[in-house]
């Protein structure tokens, strides 16, 4: 029954949140209520949120040894692609303060709490699955120009990147698959991670509304994506310290951006298991 229940919603059927078409306007609007949510308790969220740019150095440093150097830049970018498991407390600190409850920022660990985390988690598992596909695809490119040879240190590395007609191969279809795997991730989960909190519908109709309001509104939805992108890079500027403020807005707005998309429980179109 719980594998049922991840797949199908709490009452075994298979419900199709009624997604509504949105402008750009729309999307300036969702950032704007995101910048609110955040400037009610800034410090709380900044603290929460410390743990971005600690990751992001982490990271940096973890492969920053010779024979991790190919995918300094593949984790630091595949790190976006979990950007919507990595705000999935945020959505619950909007979802709160929408209601008028308490907005504690202890009150993000409720997720754990949340009838509906075995589909968060489902969902989560599929983001993760992503994002060792992407590196196993980064490390593919890299090899395919440079061979299995390890790169004699960063400043080698950076060389023969920068400076070769590999390298520009490199960069060329590494960006290109990089960013094929950011359009799948953004248009699988776009609302997915706020509509389960919201409603225990299960991952597949999560997964279902979110490529249905991409498809329902891709430009709106592009941009969306745009302004994430732009603002994760702003965020890493310097070493990861951006990214404790713009994480949290980034998170509140994606609440706001899924209000926007989903129609109401009410207009729930529901289809038989």
């Amino acid at each position: 029954m719980t594998a049922f229940h991840v797949m199908a919603g709490a009452d075994n059927s298979f419900v199709r949140p009624a997604v509504r078409r949105i402008g750009i306007g729309d999307i300036m609007d969702a950032l704007r209520l995101g910048w609110d949510d955040f400037r009610e308790k800034p410090s709380h969220y900044v603290f929460l949120c410390l743990m971005y740019p600690i990751a992001g150095v982490v990271l940096t440093l973890w492969s920053s040894g010779a024979n991790l150097l190919p995918l300094i830049y593949p984790l630091m970018s595949g790190f976006a692609l979990l950007g919507p498991i990595a705000a999935i407390g945020l959505y619950e600190i909007s979802r709160r303060r929408e209601r008028g409850m308490d907005t504690s920022w202890r009150h993000a660990l409720d997720v754990q709490r949340s009838p509906a985390l075995p589909s968060i988690v489902a969902v989560a598992l599929l983001l993760l699955a992503l994002f060792v596909v992407w590196l196993l695809t980064a490390q593919a490119i890299y090899t395919a120009y440079f061979g299995e040879a390890v790169p004699a240190s960063v400043s080698s590395f950076l060389s023969q990147v920068l400076t070769t007609p590999e390298g520009r191969g490199v960069i060329l279809w590494g960006n290109l698959a990089g960013f094929l795997f950011a359009v799948v991730v953004l248009a699988t989960t776009v609302v997915a991670f706020p509509l389960l909190l919201d409603r225990d519908v299960g991952a597949a109709a999560a997964v279902d509304a979110s490529v249905r309001a991409t498809l329902a509104n891709p430009v709106p939805v592009a941009f969306w994506g745009l302004i994430v992108a732009v603002l994760l890079a702003i965020g890493t500027i310097p070493i990861f310290a951006g990214l404790a403020v713009i994480m949290p807005i980034l998170g509140h707005a994606t609440w706001h951006l899924y209000r926007k998309i989903i129609v109401p429980a009410e207009g729930e179109m529901r289809q038989p298991s």
